[in-house]
């Protein structure tokens, strides 16, 4: 199954199975930052990851705060203390003044040198965090079973690791040290704004608690807008994901103007959530500002009130009965200014973490992902056969392959080194993609050591499925599937698969040198090994009439070569594995008969001596198998050789000849 077979027909890809809905409860909110939330995950990242920088960084965050409070607090001392009498001396002294501005400049340096230390440490961090993040993210996936992608849109895949990864940037670069900044700042202004002045705190706490309402309110609207955005940026990117490497399918079928009415919907919906989540997010600081300028204007009228009327101040340094002073004054509008803020960014910063949240449930959904299960113990070695005849672990590719069991492996041959033969048996297999819908029914086969055994049938028969379960791509239900009598649930899938050469129908090319293509194969396989298995099927002389030989880079898929060359590349990359096995799903069908017929002969070679399946639509590229089976909606209809096959005039002789039998 294919990414474009994800899709619907009208050409829209239905999307990855995991993303949320875009509209976000409270609930879900209060769940996006709880204890158990992504958000926290990605917090405990960063700290085991880089404890001594954090702990450096929250320094830093509490040093800025408090130097920012020694400020403001030191208005009322510089009016009460230093101007005030200065105003009533004949003579002025200002060497007092002096000093103490002096000494406010150097604090306000350290509160400098503070926020710049940690917003450097915290861009290190965030770049490293994500630089972390894409690195558990790619071995995670490598790890993770083919049925994983076979259905979610690749395009998606990719949207986690750019879009929904550089959405943590902003959140751990300014987020997280503006939350904890603004925590600090809140408590300590908050403080000393009781002992200035309790009348003049309560008309600061009302206004405070009008900010939270309002910001609660418009982050509840916008974080809907913000999910769906990362929803729809997601399909977006699938989309054209889709479009690129079916780019040749869209020209061939003038399908250009669909291609751009489906675009133009995705992009529309993705630019409607985008305006909808930006509109209410730029909303959120302008009211805010407006309400603390409110507040600043009311306690400006009620301090006034208080300090012309007479009236106590409630002013805690001074017990209790001290009247409101102009620096008390002027140092609790500073403070109070300093108190509205840090409310309206704690808020700001909760819903951009709340909102980051969809980010973060999109990456620890990948990380999430259950890795295909390993359970085997038995290995594949190389073996040097010594004069008695016994096999010996070799570090050295020797060309003589041994399964090493476990001394306690009652389940399979004798203990020890096991020499790979080759002998594949299938015994009542039964499977099935998705449950309840069966797609092989009750397989029996045995492929002896040297044999060819092809598979035939119509379009969806199930003969690319059993060669799917041979190496353990997916686990069969019921049955059993052994290798050199060993089950192969009980053999490493590394092990395993190193011993299958597999030609795939669809062929993946990289954006490498040829010789590096074919290295794939073998990547301790020397240069001349390459050349040498390229001469093999018949690929040589087509490699050295390109532009570079054997040293041209491919474009992307090998985009610059023909489908018949590309295959010859793949078929060159089995042969450089030389393994002991082959599997060969339509391994020529893009390759002219005369082209075939020349490979064939170095396939013959190739095969000779390993037992091989084969999966063909040319009937006659398989003539010479030892076994041919026939299936026909995952059951095998008929087995036999060429010639007895077309005796029985069954489907085999309908599919051969074209003819089909009458009753």
């Amino acid at each position: 199954m294919s990414a474009a077979a994800t899709s619907k027909m009208n050409g829209i890809p239905r999307g990855r199975g995991g993303v949320r809905e875009p509209h976000m409860s409270k609930a879900e909110l209060k769940k996006s930052l709880g204890k158990d939330s992504t958000v926290w995950r990605l917090l405990g990242f960063i700290f085991k990851n880089y404890k001594f920088r954090f702990a450096v960084v929250l320094a830093c965050i509490v040093v800025s705060a408090l130097t920012t409070l020694v400020s403001s607090l030191f208005t009322k001392t510089l009016i009460d203390d230093y101007i005030t009498p200065l105003l009533s001396q004949s003579v002025p002294d200002y060497s007092p003044l002096a000093v103490a501005l002096v000494r406010l400049g150097a604090v306000l340096l350290v509160g400098v040198v503070a926020s710049y230390s940690y917003n450097l440490i915290m861009i290190f961090v965030g770049q490293g965090t994500m630089l972390k993040l894409r690195e558990s993210l790619f071995s995670h996936m490598e790890d993770l079973p083919l049925s994983y992608f076979d259905s979610r849109s690749h395009g998606d895949v990719m949207s986690v690791y750019t879009n929904d990864v550089d959405t943590l940037r902003q959140v751990i670069g300014n987020t997280i040290p503006n939350f904890f900044q603004s925590m600090i700042t809140l408590v300590s202004t908050f403080i000393s704004m009781i002992v200035l002045s309790m009348p003049l705190t309560l008309v600061s706490i009302v206004m405070a608690f009008l900010t939270v309402k309002v910001t609660a309110r418009l982050g509840s609207i916008s974080r809907k807008y913000f999910a769906e955005r990362q929803s729809n940026l997601g399909k977006v990117n699938g989309f054209i994901e889709e479009m690129v490497s079916g780019q040749r399918v869209v020209k061939v079928y003038c399908h250009e103007r669909k291609a751009v009415e489906d675009f133009s919907v995705l992009n529309e919906n993705l630019r409607s959530s985008a305006y909808n989540a930006n509109k209410i997010g730029s909303m959120v600081m302008p009211i805010n500002g407006n309400i603390g300028n409110l507040g600043y204007v009311l306690t400006a009228v009620v301090g006034a009130l208080i300090a012309l009327g007479g009236f106590s101040a409630w002013y805690l340094g001074g017990l209790g009965g001290s009247a409101l002073t102009l620096g008390t004054l002027v140092a609790f509008l500073t403070l109070q200014k300093n108190f509205t803020r840090p409310i309206s960014s704690i808020s700001n910063e909760i819903n951009s973490i709340a909102m980051a949240s969809a980010g973060t449930d999109r990456v620890y959904s990948l990380l999430d992902e259950p890795k295909e299960v390993d359970n085997g113990n038995v290995t594949l070695v190389n073996t040097s056969v010594l004069d008695d005849g016994s096999l010996r672990v070799s570090s050295a590719r020797t060309g003589f392959w041994a399964w090493m069991a476990p001394q306690n492996n009652p389940d399979g041959p004798a203990s020890g080194l096991v020499p790979l033969k080759g002998l594949v048996s299938l015994t009542d297999v039964d499977f099935s993609y998705v449950p309840g819908k069966q797609v092989l029914y009750d397989i029996t086969l045995t492929a002896y050591p040297g044999q060819k055994i092809a598979f035939v049938g119509g379009t969806g028969a199930g003969k690319t499925t059993i060669t799917n379960l041979i190496n353990r791509f997916y686990e069969i239900q019921e049955g059993t599937i052994t290798y050199d009598g060993f089950d192969v649930r009980d053999i490493q899938k590394d092990s395993l698969r190193r011993s299958l050469g597999i030609v795939l129908q669809e062929t993946r090319l990289f954006s490498a040198s040829v010789l590096d293509n074919i290295r794939y194969g073998r990547l301790d396989a020397t240069d001349d090994e390459c050349k040498e298995a390229a001469r093999l099927v018949y690929a040589d002389s087509f490699i050295r009439r390109l532009p570079q030989g054997y040293d041209t880079i491919l474009a992307a898929d090998g985009g610059n070569l023909s489908q018949g060359e590309r295959q010859l590349l793949a078929i060159a990359r089995a042969a450089v594995a030389n393994p002991p096995v082959l599997i060969l799903d339509e391994a020529t069908s893009s390759i002219d008969t005369r082209t075939e017929k020349m490979i064939q002969m170095g396939m013959d070679s190739l095969m000779k001596g390993r037992t091989t399946f084969v999966i063909a639509h040319r009937l006659s590229t398989v003539q010479n198998a030892n076994y041919i089976m026939v299936l026909d909606h995952g059951r095998i209809i008929e087995r036999g050789r060429h010639d007895e096959l077309l005796a029985l005039k069954g489907k085999y002789y309908e599919l051969y000849t074209g003819n089909q039998i009458t009753q």
